[in-house]
């Protein structure tokens, strides 16, 4: 067993190396953290033999290849792989797009209506928008146990953008915020039902 991790730590990183992918590119290929490729790499642990299939897959090997010493591969020329994109940068970009709207309609809104005083509410209510979509992103390519706190920031900004918006009414509604609190204490209370799945590295 130690000769097949050995073998497999040597071979990953050789043909990490020649497709010339970083720990990051590749772990983010195999939705695993740079991590634990490392941990791969240095023989600490071993992929199940999912990850190695999907390895071989993606460096256009055998999985004998990978497994093995000195083993001569017949297969195709290892793949390219595919291009890897900045998922925070992306998260980043789809949160302010809520600002730039919200300004966008703010100016045109003065522009337009140079009287009007509601305008300003645009920029309040873009808050709890570009919590969604973090939130969403959050949910997609991001540690799901954060979401407890984003959902939190959820409930508090969008109570906060109604207040203020019936303020401009006239219409006092302060206490809207109690039921922010009870929701408060239903995500504190549902973030200890959860418990977080296990990692690789934990399974080691």
């Amino acid at each position: 067993m130690l000769d097949v991790r050995t073998n497999v730590a040597k071979n990953i990183t050789e043909l990490r190396i020649r497709n010339e992918m970083t720990q990051i590119e590749l772990a983010q290929q195999l939705n695993y953290s740079d991590k634990t490729i490392s941990k791969w790499e240095r023989g600490e642990s071993t992929p199940d033999v999912a990850v190695l299939v999907q390895m071989a897959d993606i460096f256009g090997v055998s999985l004998d290849y990978l497994v093995r010493a000195d083993v001569t591969d017949t297969r195709k020329k290892p793949r390219r792989p595919e291009p890897i994109y900045n998922r925070k940068a992306i998260s980043y970009i789809s949160e302010s797009c809520a600002w730039i709207v919200a300004v966008f309609a703010f100016i045109i809104t003065s522009l337009v209506t140079e009287s009007a005083s509601f305008q300003w509410l645009f920029l309040v209510w873009a808050l709890p928008v570009a919590v969604i979509v973090k939130l969403v992103f959050n949910s997609i390519w991001f540690n799901p146990r954060n979401n407890y706190l984003i959902i939190s920031a959820l409930i508090w900004s969008l109570l906060a953008a109604l207040h203020i918006t019936f303020l401009q009414v006239g219409i006092n509604i302060a206490l809207i915020y109690l039921l922010g609190a009870a929701g408060q204490v239903v995500v504190v209370l549902w973030s200890f039902v959860r418990k977080p799945k296990r990692t690789e590295e934990e399974q080691m």
